[in-house]
């Protein structure tokens, strides 16, 4: 495990004796595994139910409690009671109490996570106590995947196997619906689907029996956001007795509830009427489960925010409110929960598959180098990059390369001989790699919201009515819907998990455009400026990537057939790709100053990688146009493509032909070529094998200690876009990239969820310089299953530069199910992918929707920047 190879000593300490948060972080150890990263995924299921747990300050979940992505502080508590004395484990609200003899911290120990779950361990006096974080990543069953609803377990077992007195507390407040802590809120319980206050006659003895507390804006802006936080729609919170012997119910002011229960260890069953906003006398909904004297133990709760409807559509008939996919599933909010809650041992059962699955495959990709996730062998662990307080090291590694290392400095591990970067000594890439994108799976799923489709389909359309649309916010840069240049980095992750949810993530896209919607002759950008709100941009006022987004969408459209074999989806789209490919037939070989998806650097002219990436797009229609037996534009696209990519290289390259330009003529400018990566995945044969030796050779003469450069003007990098080059590169470059990245995860200094954009000197901190970026919980992390998608193309850890693949160069023969085969790992990888999808039978009340004027505006023609696909008049 990573952990053990780059330990890093979190302090707690030996016994909890009081709720002093640096008493916690201050004393003995948590081991964290595979990686410890700067936060811990909890409840990971949509862009509002998206709750993380800091490791700021090696502080746990009861140190550093429960924020939503932003960063903001939201109420979850939980707390467990051993023979009459109370100890928290989750979130901070028992802080606001006077110090109480019989009120602890549960020392924290162990944090464990995987692809599905993120598992917290601490000791409460003779027990130990685990609480599991369960958000499923299903992405073959659609039903599942479109709830935004998650798992929290808490188990406790006896460490001396002795009987003891338990019972279990466990809240949230009213901050999980709103930023604005001055909206009124109101609330109600449900047994089941059947509301009740506290005085209504209930069973709470009924093990089965579904609590809900369902909360909400007293005043709501549908499809409106606040902070990022959603305007409408409501919260749940939901347990079950159980096989406690006796549950009971409260909400009011936390600190009297906390305070109440830490006396009574029950709560007195009633629902506060005073409405009011969470910023007044904190409001929470609690559950308690008295277990009696046990040696063990457990209680499920169900979490999530939920909105109804979800998207806000434009369509040829205006306006439509979209109901989320599992109203098509499950019926109604009360279905949905109750599906959710006793669907946990399936869910269970599925996700165990998915994460089996994963790591079959990363063990597949790099078997050939005898690499397994979990090596029985023991690592002698690496010097710890320390920025100032650790002394010189050196050393030779498994390899038998000899390294050097200056902790003192940023220049990572080198080799003596020409002091260019080597990828961390004695630590198993694999691993390394594992923890990357096991940290990375529910992060990106947890960007979107699967939607019925609209009523009418505009436009020419492959969705058949029995499929979802899909919708990505692109959290914490724009907010933007569908953006088009951060669908495009994490399309490795839906190449390699399911190819279908590209489709159904780039359909809505094409039904705009096709639709007249959008008055360029290039690709959008993205479909809407403020998520949830898919309107679209009627005036072509949308930021200005045409080159980029246009590219983009031919490989991906290229990309999604060559893993599905789904011709049809070419065919029907084919107008507008060629409008598209016109565009870059135009303006790809030399951009002008244009920006690319790195916008945040700002414009450059004449890009390199812009360019390369406009000349794949080219290739990409060639050998669409090639698929679907148009021979003459075939013809046509192939000729320019090869022409153009000549000419690249005379213009693109250095002359000491040592690496790519940043920007055609500026001698002394080096970037990232990432956008190379589709050409190998695809097996376009348009760049040559050259190019790919030439640019593995080089990163490492440019490498830092947490990773490569983006590119020479700024000391930070991408993690998509590392991975991505990382997977055009040698091995050795290869395992520096990747061992890099999972070094920042264990050492870095940021403190908020995954965060694709940082400097790759010092520590490891988030951009601050020419300007603050604040990139996290973005899902291009997807890109990190690059490797992975190489690996469903039929390549593995040895093939390097080469160019080859499960199917030959420059053809168009889709990913076939014997391909597949040959590069799976039998069972798990079987069950993975023919995972059955589950729809049940319900009927959802279509949408009313409202007009809407779908004018265009004036464009002018001899304004390149807005090209219309139209040619210029003589």
């Amino acid at each position: 495990m990573f952990s053990a190879i780059l330990p890093l000593c979190l302090a707690a300490f030996a016994t909890a004796q009081s709720l002093t948060p640096s008493a916690v972080s201050n004393s003995s150890n948590v081991t964290y595994s595979p990686a410890r990263p700067p936060a811990v995924p909890l409840a990971v299921r949509s862009p509002y139910t998206h709750a993380w747990t800091s490791t700021q300050n090696n502080g746990s979940l009861n140190t550093n409690g429960v924020i939503f992505w932003t960063g903001a502080p939201i109420g979850w508590d939980g707390l467990i009671t051993v023979d009459n004395i109370t100890y928290q484990y989750l979130g901070t609200g028992a802080q606001n109490l006077p110090k109480l003899s019989n009120l602890r911290l549960a020392t924290p120990m162990h944090v464990v996570y995987d692809s599905q779950y993120s598992n917290f361990t601490f000791s409460a006096g003779p027990l130990l106590v685990t609480a599991s974080f369960f958000s499923p990543v299903l992405p073959l069953d659609y039903c599942r995947t479109s709830i935004p609803l998650s798992y929290l377990t808490t188990s406790f077992v006896s460490k001396d196997n002795a009987t003891h007195n338990v019972q279990l507390y466990g809240d949230v407040n009213g901050a999980w619906i709103t930023f604005d802590s001055t909206a009124t809120l109101q609330w109600m319980l449900y047994q089941g689907n059947t509301p009740f206050n506290g005085t209504t006659s209930s069973n709470t003895t009924n093990g089965s029996s579904i609590y809900t507390w369902i909360f909400q804006r007293q005043n709501q802006l549908e499809f409106g956001e606040d902070t990022d936080f959603p305007s409408w729609g409501n919260f749940s919170y939901s347990s079950t007795a159980g096989t406690a012997r006796s549950f009971s119910y409260q909400s009011g002011y936390s600190v009297d509830l906390i305070y109440n229960y830490v006396q009574s260890h029950d709560l007195d069953d009633t629902v506060d009427p005073d409405y009011r906003s969470w910023g007044t006398m904190d409001p929470v909904f609690a559950f308690a489960h008295d277990f009696g004297n046990v040696r063990s133990g457990e209680a499920t709760y169900t979490i999530g925010s939920i909105q109804t409807p979800i998207m806000n559509y434009l369509t040829t008939s205006g306006l439509q409110s979209l109901q989320p996919w599992w109203a098509s599933c499950y019926g109604d909010i009360f279905g949905m929960i109750d599906f959710h809650y006793n669907d946990f041992a399936e869910a269970t059962r599925l996700g165990q598959e998915v994460e089996a699955q994963i790591k079959a495959d990363v063990d597949s990709y790099y078997s050939a180098e005898g690499a397994t996730v979990y090596s029985n062998s023991s690592s002698i662990p690496g010097p710890v990059y320390s920025n100032g307080s650790q002394g010189y090291a050196n050393g030779t590694d498994q390899f038998g390369n000899d390294w050097i290392f200056d902790p003192n400095t940023a220049y990572g591990f080198l080799d003596p001989n020409n002091f260019s970067g080597i990828a961390i000594p004695d630590v198993s890439e694999a691993e390394s790699y594992y923890s990357i994108i096991a940290l990375t799976a529910r992060q990106v799923m947890g960007a979107y919201v699967l939607t019925e489709p609209a009523n009418q389909v505009c436009g020419n359309s492959t969705t058949p009515t029995g499929e979802p649309l899909m919708w990505q916010k692109e959290i914490s840069s724009d907010g933007n819907v569908n953006t088009v240049d951060v669908m495009y980095p994490a399309m490795p992750w839906f190449l390699y998990a399911n190819p279908e949810l590209l489709r159904f993530n780039l359909e809505p896209l094409f039904q705009n455009q096709e639709s007249g919607f959008y008055p360029n002759g290039y690709s959008m950008h993205d479909l809407g400026t403020h998520f949830p709100n898919a309107t679209g941009h009627v005036e072509g006022d949308d930021e200005y990537m045409p080159v980029e987004e246009s590219a983009n969408m031919l490989i991906m459209t290229y990309a999604y057939y060559k893993f599905s074999g789904n011709s049809d989806f070419l065919r029907e789209h084919y107008p507008i790709l060629t409008q598209w490919a016109g565009y870059l037939e135009r303006f790809s070989l030399t951009p002008g100053l244009q920006l690319s998806t790195d916008d945040f650097a700002g414009q450059l002219i004449n890009q390199t990688n812009l360019a390369i990436k406009g000349i794949v797009g080219i290739q990409s229609i060639a050998l669409i146009a090639e698929q679907i037996g148009e021979a003459a534009d075939a013809t046509n696209y192939f000729s320019i493509a090869s022409r153009y990519y000549d000419q690249w290289e005379y213009f693109g390259i250095d002359p000491s032909r040592n690496h790519t330009l940043l920007s055609y003529e500026w001698r002394s400018s080096w970037g990232l070529l990432y956008n190379i990566y589709p050409d190998k995945l695809l097996n376009l044969g348009i760049v040559s094998e050259e190019i790919f030796q030439m640019q593995s050779q080089w990163y490492p003469q440019v490498s830092q200690v947490f990773g490569v450069p983006l590119d020479n003007r700024h000391s930070y990098t991408k993690s998509d876009w590392e991975m991505w080059t990382a997977a055009t590169c040698e091995p050795s470059t290869r395992r520096l990239f990747v061992d890099s990245l999972a070094y920042w995860l264990n050492n870095t200094s940021t403190d908020l969820p995954f965060s694709d954009l940082f400097e790759v000197i010092d520590s490891g901190s988030l951009p601050v310089s020419p300007n603050v970026v604040t990139f996290i919980a973005r899902p291009v992390v997807g890109g990190h299953f690059s490797l992975l998608a190489l690996l469903r193309a039929g390549q593995d850890s040895t093939t390097g530069t080469a160019l080859n693949s499960t199917y030959p160069a420059n053809s168009t023969e889709p990913l076939s199910e014997t391909g597949l085969g040959s590069t799976a790992t039998a069972g798990a990888s079987d069950n993975f992918r023919a995972t059955s999808i589950v729809v049940l039978d319900a009927t959802v009340v279509p949408s009313m929707f409202t007009s809407v004027n779908t004018a265009t505006g004036s464009v002018s023609e001899d304004f390149a920047a807005r090209y219309t696909g139209v040619p210029k008049k003589a």
